[in-house]
């Protein structure tokens, strides 16, 4: 699926009843990789509402899901260095939400094993956007410990998804965990 905007990891024994649940609610592909599902809805963090009212009323009724990323952005690649350009475009776009405040990256990498590392591109993404921020005159920082906000990339094969989300958004919807 190449216009998706929400990617979702289901727990083990759990991947049918997470595509049944999100197939309600959009269309959904599944990947070549192990328990990973992509979703096109119409309301990616209204999804993340519905899904945490759920849980609400009934916990057994989303615990087969680990994980639920929407992506506000997502773009294709096919080599690393073209990865590590759109990701950087697509980083900056977010900095001035991250002026003045703490943010660390976090990638979580599917494919392009050997080709792509996930600290070394965590590096040089925050690398640039500390440099946009001094350059605007707001500098941020990066902290990993209880940061203002995440920079999220996800990558499937040769696509991948950015988001940003704020200690608020993280405490408000437990399924985000960015890692």
């Amino acid at each position: 699926m190449r216009d998706w905007n929400v990617l979702a990891t289901a727990r083990e024994g759990g991947f049918a009843r997470a595509r049944r649940l999100l197939a309600g609610l959009g269309e959904v592909a599944e990947t070549r990789f192990y328990n990973v599902l992509l979703a096109r809805v119409p309301d990616p963090r209204g999804l993340l509402s519905h899904l945490a009212e759920q849980a609400g009323a009934d916990p057994a009724s989303v615990a087969f899901l680990a994980r639920v990323a929407p992506a506000d952005r997502t773009f294709t690649f096919q080599t690393a260095g073209e990865f590590l350009d759109r990701a950087r475009e697509a980083v900056l776009a977010l900095a001035p939400s991250l002026a003045g405040r703490s943010f660390h990256v976090r990638l979580r990498r599917r494919g392009f094993r050997g080709a792509l590392h996930a600290q070394e591109a965590e590096k040089a993404l925050a690398d640039a956007i500390l440099e946009a921020l001094q350059a605007g005159g707001r500098p941020g920082r990066v902290a990993f410990d209880d940061a203002d906000a995440v920079v999220a990339l996800e990558t499937v094969g040769s696509q991948a998804g950015v988001a940003l989300w704020t200690r608020e958004d993280l405490a408000r919807w437990p399924l985000l965990r960015p890692g």
